[in-house]
């Protein structure tokens, strides 16, 4: 339904994007992810038709979109980062601009806005004035403006930014209503936690490249170790050398902090017993034993650095 095929952006001598290509399909959500000016709102204002591409191109259902009129953008739906409502204008005027603007009017419109007033669960407050909702609620009716026409695909902009966790899930709930209904939708976000829980495919960029593209499990795959062992030891000051760990089968690499000893594994079934059977025989005791999961941020972390980023 998707394609962007080696995008490339740059402002003077710098590069904002640098050959950004993947795919979405029909009925897919991918989350775009990256660090602060990694390229992804630049890609994004690409695939909407906002920003003309210095090369490369993107195809809705296998047609370029190129100029301002042309006919395939009407299949695209933006949700952008910042807020695109007028404070003091109702709900539902501010929608009857949104649909005036996509040149929808009359009965088609009204069913159109009361469809999607109804999806983001703000019928009941249709002619109130924006200036008097929450943060949440205009977010969610920021996604109500993007789907007025019907659009195949949804692009959305760090949606969920300042939003209280109710907010937050209702519009997890819209998306995968969304998703059910086949659209295709792209998300960008900070929180790795939503792209978990929202998407099929996970794209991280940075210096405007793409650096992965892979489903979660894939993306998990890559890290060297991905399971972490946490042991309470009762005096960590007797093991002198955690590195030695590494001679049990399976241990990736060992660290000691404290009483804390943390011991990165492949595979925790066939890992762990040799590495608690190690510390045992050699007069380590020990009190508390957990364990931790992979997940995205060391992923994300793993891919792109640790170092800040401030722009």
């Amino acid at each position: 339904m998707l394609q962007a095929q080696g995008l490339k952006k740059a402002y003077g001598k710098l590069v904002a994007v640098d050959g950004i290509s993947f795919e979405v399909n029909k009925g897919e959500t991918i989350g775009l992810l990256g660090p602060n000016g990694a390229g992804k709102t630049t890609t994004v204002s690409m695939i909407a038709g906002l920003l003309a591409p210095d090369a490369g191109q993107v195809l809705i259902d296998g047609k370029p979109v190129t100029g301002d009129t042309n006919p395939v953008k009407r299949k695209i739906g933006l949700v952008p980062q910042d807020l695109a409502l007028y404070d003091e204008l109702p709900a539902l005027a501010n929608l009857e601009l949104f649909a005036a603007l996509y040149d929808i009017s009359g009965a088609k419109a009204s069913k159109a806005i009361d469809a999607a007033l109804e999806l983001v669960g703000l019928r009941d407050r249709a002619k109130d004035k924006v200036a008097t909702f929450s943060g949440g609620m205009k977010r969610r009716l920021n996604l109500a403006a993007a789907l007025l026409h019907d659009p195949s695909v949804l692009l959305l902009d760090e949606p969920t930014v300042g939003v209280d966790p109710q907010s937050r899930n209702a519009i997890f709930d819209n998306l995968e209503t969304l998703k059910s209904r086949g659209k295709t939708l792209v998300y960008t976000t900070h929180y790795m936690e939503e792209a978990e829980r929202l998407c099929d495919r996970i794209v991280i960029v940075d210096h405007g490249r793409v650096v992965a593209n892979d489903t979660l499990a894939g993306l998990y795959r890559r890290l060297p170790a991905t399971n972490k062992l946490l042991i309470d030891l009762v005096d960590g000051s007797k093991l002198s050398d955690p590195s030695a760990l590494k001679a049990v089968p399976g241990v990736q690499s060992a660290e000691l902090i404290g009483n804390r000893l943390s011991v990165w594994l492949k595979d925790l079934s066939d890992g762990a017993p040799g590495v608690l059977a190690w510390l045992a025989t050699g007069g380590h005791p020990f009190d508390h034993v957990s364990s931790e999961a992979p997940n995205l941020e060391t992923v994300f972390l793993t891919l792109t650095g640790r170092s800040l980023r401030d722009s």
